[in-house]
């Protein structure tokens, strides 16, 4: 069962769910959509720029909610809740709308069960998966409304052919050390010479720097 969980967890990792959401600029400019490309640019980097916002504030300065266990918004979470349902929601553009809907469901499915995944291998806690889950899903959604009041040209089910791929490689690269770099950032910025983690909350407070 526990593979189960670790082979969900990969899927939400930034080696596969960067390239997905390159992927899906890439497939909007193929189709001449300058506004959509934009626009899906600016909100997958907004929530990008959000995750690591919030652990940079907790790594650097410890800024975090104790009672909930939260120390910064799931990336995987976040990530794969923005592209898999966009991902599917493209994939299907030139589809009857209950398929283009059922589509988007399955992607908000798959987010569901990654994010859910991150507290299983003991990632992130239930706060922090779940609040990057409703963060990755309020950029697909509004993309995908968005998406909706436009007409552009379909170009069919390209946008697989180009997600597959990096499905089916991904898993075997190594990992992007991104969490490394983050820490590295913050500890830069706040001029400290250790990261805070989670172990702040178990310390008495006496001990705290």
């Amino acid at each position: 069962m526990m593979m189960w969980w670790h082979g969900l967890s990969v899927a939400g990792s930034l080696a596969v769910t960067g390239p997905i959401g390159v992927a899906i600029a890439v497939w909007l400019l193929a189709g001449k959509s300058w506004r959509l490309t934009a626009a899906w640019c600016l909100l997958f980097g907004t929530g990008m720029a959000l995750v690591v916002a919030t652990k940079m504030a907790f790594v650097g300065w410890g800024i975090g909610v104790e009672s909930v266990e939260f120390a910064g918004f799931s990336g995987h979470a976040m990530r794969a809740a923005a592209v898999f349902p966009v991902a599917f929601f493209l994939a299907f553009r030139s589809a009857p709308p209950q398929v283009r809907a059922l589509g988007a469901m399955l992607g908000v499915l798959l987010a569901v069960l990654i994010s859910i995944s991150r507290v299983y291998v003991q990632a992130h806690s239930v706060s922090e998966s779940v609040t990057g889950c409703l963060l990755g899903l309020m950029v697909a959604a509004i993309f995908i409304w968005y998406a909706s009041t436009e007409h552009h040209m379909a170009l069919g089910r390209l946008l697989m052919v180009l997600c597959l791929p990096i499905m089916l490689i991904a898993p075997r690269v190594e990992p992007i050390p991104a969490e490394t770099w983050i820490t590295e950032a913050a500890l830069w910025l706040s001029g400290h010479d250790k990261p805070y983690t989670r172990d702040i909350w178990r310390e008495p407070k006496s001990q705290l720097r």
